[in-house]
């Protein structure tokens, strides 16, 4: 599946899941436009994307921030009708409990984590459904939007909303023959795993690594004795649309490395299996007709089986 002649929107695409995602919807064919706050990382990807044959529009834009999105819109659909495929990717991290976490903490992560998704939905999908020619949507949740933990309770509320969000997006653009994505990364090796703010207890260089390290099982499952070549079962498991798509979103694995591993990180799963698994999943649906269906991608949950919360409109994971 080419995505030759689509246009493909990605946010906090300067490093991480984003960049990933770009270059490999770029590999795929589609030209790109970009967003992020750190400009000079954002301009390395798009000249990354320019390098592949493919046109692409960057801007830094704050996604908490509805006028620069806005405009960031304008600018896009002044080059086109309406993007193909948008995809609600840029997010920030912030760990503490409750009791730990601000009402500065609580506004700065909402206005970021679920606001962003809100003003990309905004600006961006009204003229995919006035063009009437389908597209798909992929808001970036978090394996933290399902299964809550005390540690992330800020976090896991954000990422719990875009989860929601995405389930009523999903019947409500069915009819516009709009496919809808939920990812849901578990521990990646991006920099937020480095950068985001800690509060309470988890405040210290010590309490954050044995955080991650305690955190980190669920994204990789026990060690396999085939490092990156583990069963696909093993890396990526899907739910919501998983008879379309499961094989080759689990299968998605990049052409090449994009970054090398930081060292010390025990096989963690890196931005470029997600981004290209997220690709993957919408490779599956928007092959140039009505979407067949859609759903939510764990990137990667093994072992979380187990605490599947289950609801009217979701399937447990086999």
């Amino acid at each position: 599946m080419r995505f030759d002649g689509k246009t493909a929107l990605v946010t906090g695409a300067a490093s991480g899941i984003g960049r990933a995602t770009a270059f490999a919807l770029a590999r795929a064919g589609a030209d790109l436009a970009v967003c992020d706050l750190n400009e000079a990382e954002l301009e390395e990807t798009a000249a990354a994307i320019r390098s592949l044959g493919r046109r692409a529009l960057a801007r830094r834009v704050d996604v908490a921030r509805a006028e620069e999105v806005r405009a960031f819109a304008d600018a896009v659909h002044a080059e086109h009708e309406a993007v193909d495929v948008l995809i609600n990717n840029a997010g920030v991290g912030l760990g503490g409990g409750f009791l730990d976490t601000s009402l500065e903490d609580w506004q700065w992560i909402l206005s970021i984590n679920l606001w962003g998704v809100i003003h990309g939905c905004h600006f961006f999908l009204p003229p995919m459904v006035r063009r009437g020619r389908g597209g798909h949507v992929v808001n970036v949740s978090s394996a933290a939007g399902f299964l809550a933990t005390a540690q992330l309770a800020a976090y896991s509320a954000t990422k719990f909303a875009v989860f929601g969000l995405s389930e009523a997006l999903r019947e409500e653009l069915r009819p516009h023959g709009i496919a809808v994505t939920t990812v849901c990364p578990g521990i990646i090796n991006t920099p937020i795993t480095t950068s985001a703010p800690m509060r309470g207890p988890l405040a210290t260089p010590e309490a954050r690594a044995a955080l991650v390290e305690q955190l980190r099982p669920r994204a990789r499952g026990e060690e396999h004795p085939q490092g990156d070549r583990a069963p696909a079962r093993g890396r990526a498991h899907l739910a919501r649309g998983v008879g379309d798509v499961p094989d080759e979103a689990a299968r998605a694995r990049p052409h090449g490395a994009l970054e090398p591993r930081p060292p010390g990180t025990h096989g963690a799963t890196d931005g470029a299996q997600s981004g290209a698994a997220a690709c993957a999943s919408v490779r599956s649906e928007i092959s140039g007709g009505t979407p067949k269906r859609t759903g939510m991608m764990l990137v990667p949950i093994p072992g979380v089986t187990k605490r599947w919360r289950p609801s009217s409109s979701t399937c447990p994971i086999a």
